[in-house]
């Protein structure tokens, strides 16, 4: 079977981490990458959930969301109730 070279670039605490990782498990990066390739390639997919962080817990959400609290215990906020259709 021929080779062929793959070159992947990453920040390099990262793959210090990921070294030591794969030396923990007794093999390489080329080993853990290769078995990363069968397996995606093997089930056509990722074989593991990629997905993007939900918003609702964005840094700048969870600021208005303080905020908002912060105004009802000062009681600035304004009473509402929920009207039935």
């Amino acid at each position: 079977m021929a080779t062929a070279n793959v070159t992947i670039r990453m920040d390099a605490e990262l793959k210090a981490a990921m070294e030591e990782l794969c030396r923990d498990l007794g093999m390489n990066m080329t080993t853990a990458f290769t078995i990363f390739a069968k397996k995606a390639t093997g089930e056509n997919r990722i074989p593991f959930e990629v997905s993007r962080p939900d918003p609702f817990y964005s840094e700048s959400n969870l600021r208005n969301l303080r905020d908002a609290k912060s105004a009802l215990d000062a009681g600035e906020g304004v009473e509402r109730n929920l009207i039935e259709a």
